[in-house]
């Protein structure tokens, strides 16, 4: 991977990433201004923060295709995001985040208050517009994975950060705003909710056991053969046993990996296979590009080894029903419980008939 960092007019910071040599020098422009100005409130009956954050509400909304800003820069007069250069992945800061460096003081309220710092950026995957993130060559799909692996070290040396998570909402089903193939990495100051619980599960039952919890889950899928949708020699797409969405995934090493930092060539090389078995599958499914969210779980960065956890990198789609999709509602989004409406071993099944080529 070959890497070139650049700053913005206003500021932000750009990282052009390159397969097979160094992103050239070039001028870098694009939109400025809407920086800043979050806070966070404490919510003292579910003991998480919330970010305030209502400069987003100016962003841009799925604009159109001549005013994509994640096409590379054409025409001075109108800069994107990205510069015209080569480059095959580009990162750069939010202009609209959620968290960021440099804030204010946060107002005071009835609860407490802190400031939202942070970082969020966004990933662009590819300069073409059409492609998606499963249709990617897998050396591209590899690159990407160096990439979050890169980010994740750099937020994390950070003092202020504790938790760097890479994810992608794909699809106007799950809210998006641009349709250029792209995520994003938001990195936090604690370590959000759900992978706190799930980090707390890992560590008890290392405690108790001396091993991996995810790692003895994956050992019982594979004996079980039942849900795996791509078997490797380091890596593996499966639906979970106690998947809560339909078609639910999971892609993760099959040998110990903490993070996105401790992915060697050959790791790196299967999980971008298992990734795009489950990209290609999806979209197998659907009469149009497959809409979901994909959430990478990694450790907490905290310069401890974490041998109780493992990567994984999991997909939660919006499911059809009879001419329709299915969304989160009251059990799922006030109680906390979700109902699964198939079982796992239904859309497991479902997403295995599926044929796919990995071929570049």
């Amino acid at each position: 991977m070959f890497k070139r960092s650049l700053v913005k007019p206003d500021g932000r910071m750009l990282h052009l990433y390159g397969r097979t040599s160094l992103p050239p020098e070039c001028d870098v422009d694009g939109p400025r201004g809407g920086q800043g100005g979050s806070h966070m409130r404490w919510h003292p009956l579910r003991a998480e923060w919330v970010v305030y954050a209502t400069h987003r509400q100016t962003r841009t909304f799925l604009p159109p295709p001549e005013y994509n800003p994640l096409l590379p820069s054409s025409d001075p007069a109108q800069p994107t995001e990205v510069p015209g250069c080569p480059w095959d992945v580009a990162v750069f800061d939010n202009l609209y985040p959620s968290l960021s460096a440099e804030v204010g003081v946060p107002p005071k309220q009835l609860v407490d208050t802190a400031p939202g710092v942070g970082a969020c950026e966004v990933v662009v995957f590819s300069r073409d517009p059409k492609q998606s993130l499963g249709r990617l060559p897998l050396a591209q799909i590899e690159l990407i994975l160096d990439v979050w692996a890169d980010r994740t070290g750099e937020l994390g040396r950070r003092g202020d950060i504790a938790y760097v998570f890479p994810f992608e909402n794909r699809g106007v089903e799950v809210g998006v705003t641009l349709h250029h193939p792209h995520g994003q990495i938001y990195a936090y100051p604690f370590v959000p909710p759900i992978p706190a619980r799930q980090l707390a599960q890992e560590k008890q039952y290392h405690a108790l056991h001396g091993r991996n919890l995810a790692l003895e889950l994956l050992a019982a899928e594979l004996a079980a053969d039942e849900r795996i949708l791509y078997s490797g020699p380091r890596a593996v797409a499966l639906v979970p046993v106690c998947a809560r969405y339909a078609y639910e995934v999971w892609v993760t090493p099959r040998v110990p990996c903490p993070s996105f930092l401790g992915l060697d060539l050959e790791v790196r090389a299967d999980l971008a296979r298992a990734l795009k078995t489950t990209l290609l599958k999806y979209d197998g499914l659907w009469d149009r590009p497959f809409p979901y969210v994909m959430a990478c779980y990694q450790a907490p960065c905290d310069d401890e080894l974490h041998p109780e956890t493992q990567l994984r990198i999991e997909f939660y789609p919006p499911y059809r029903m009879p001419g329709r999709l299915k969304y989160l509602a009251g059990t799922e989004l006030g109680a906390g419980v979700f109902t699964a409406e198939t079982l796992p071993e239904q859309k497991a099944a479902e997403l295995r008939a599926v044929e796919v080529k990995l071929d570049d």
